[in-house]
């Protein structure tokens, strides 16, 4: 690996005359060099955090592989004849996850890194260069050492049929469903409380509301997530216990299906054939393939409705309460005031851990919140302020 990287940098630095770059090939290193930076900031953080000896070591590995990818761009630019920028701050994103890795620690934000290295495959496999095809390999090795860090043990799971290395899309577990219970308790509550400021100017009706609002909507959301989480897993459990009985039933048959699984992935006849008979010797292992390969269902991971219900009710009540404390602590246009800003400004919080997920711009993610925020308190307190006329 690191030969292969050798090479890519003699070929650009030895090279005789000043190497060629279009204005949109110097505008993609620079960027390219920026992600890197980035990169070796982040695990450099995650290393330094990390208590886990094995764990710290796998992130200084990374690091180092991140380090020779910035200089892989940074020799590039310079055999162009470009100035390379001096490093600078990680951008937001980057910043927020080192931020909740430090309050959370290294394992509860491992989706949230595997996303951002996910990007960067996706990116550097859109770039047919010598560079890039150097560093996509490292890339889906640092996919291969996060898997063997969640996994604890064993060979990277890349090797078991099946799986996807980074799960792309922005999956983040249990940290997603908070986000988003705190963004429905804020924005409801928000909009409760201040369409009763503008009916009434009784405090204490004020505050009943924002309670009662909390609760119906904290209970309402639990049971809501609950039902919807049993349901699924119920559903899920009767399709594996169908695939199940097919197995026990018509094994001939399911063996079939199999080999048609590994020949639609690209084996011959034979070895797919092969592959099927030996999956097939071992019974679970046979329905763990087709469950998740036929199903699209992980037999490991399909949710606790406890653990949902739970998660929905405290996210919703934290975000509820934002709204509410003003009224707790003081009252008229102060309270009014204060539940305001402490809203929007914990819905620009969310909007920018949303980013996070997503992978938008942080303060894009964070204004749209407090917008989407701001207009439902204005609709509800103008809704408020008329019926409250209309009843005087």
């Amino acid at each position: 690996m690191r030969q292969r990287h050798a090479l890519a940098r003699l070929a650009i630095v030895e090279t005789a005359e000043p190497l060629k770059l279009t204005a949109e090939e110097r505008a993609q290193s620079l960027a390219n060099l920026r992600l890197e930076r980035d990169a070796i900031v982040l695990y450099d953080s995650l290393a330094g955090i990390e208590r886990d000896p094995e764990r710290a070591a796998a992130f200084r590995r990374i690091a180092a592989n991140e380090r020779r990818h910035a200089q892989i761009w940074a020799d590039r630019l310079t055999a162009a004849g470009v100035d390379v920028p001096p490093t600078g701050a990680p951008r937001a994103r980057v910043r927020l996850v080192i931020v909740l890795a430090r309050l959370l620690g290294t394992h509860r934000v491992a989706e949230l890194v595997r996303a951002i290295e996910g990007e960067e495959e996706e990116l550097y496999a859109e770039q047919l260069t010598p560079e890039t095809a150097a560093i996509a390999a490292d890339e889906r090795e640092h996919a291969a050492i996060w898997q063997r860090l969640e996994a604890g043990r064993g060979p990277p799971a890349a090797d078991r049929v099946g799986q996807e290395a980074w799960h792309r899309g922005g999956r983040s577990g249990t940290l997603r469903a908070a986000v988003f219970g705190v963004n429905d308790g804020l924005v409801s509550n928000l909009s409760l409380v201040m369409g009763f400021a503008g009916a009434v100017t009784d405090n204490h009706l004020i505050v009943l509301a924002g309670i009662a609002g909390l609760l119906a909507g904290a209970f309402s959301m639990a049971a809501g997530e609950y039902i919807s989480m049993q349901s699924q897993r119920e559903l899920f459990e009767r399709q594996i216990e169908l695939e199940r009985e097919e197995m026990r039933v018509m094994p001939e048959e399911e063996e079939r299906e199999l080999a048609q699984l590994y020949r639609a992935k690209g084996l011959s006849a034979d070895e797919a054939r092969i592959v099927a008979a030996r999956l097939m010797a071992d019974p679970q292992r046979a329905l763990d393939t087709k469950v998740r390969e036929e199903l699209g269902l992980d037999p490991d991971e399909l949710g606790s409705p406890w653990g949902a219900a739970w998660w929905s009710f405290a996210a919703f009540a934290i975000g509820a309460v934002v709204p509410l404390v003003p009224f707790l602590l003081t009252t008229g246009i102060v309270a009014l005031g204060g539940a305001l800003v402490a809203s929007l400004a914990a819905l620009f919080i969310v909007g920018a851990l949303v980013s996070v997920v997503t992978g938008r711009g942080l303060l894009f993610s964070g204004l749209r919140q407090v917008a989407i925020g701001a207009f439902a308190a204005a609709v509800t307190y103008g809704v408020g302020t008329l019926i409250g006329v209309s009843v005087a």
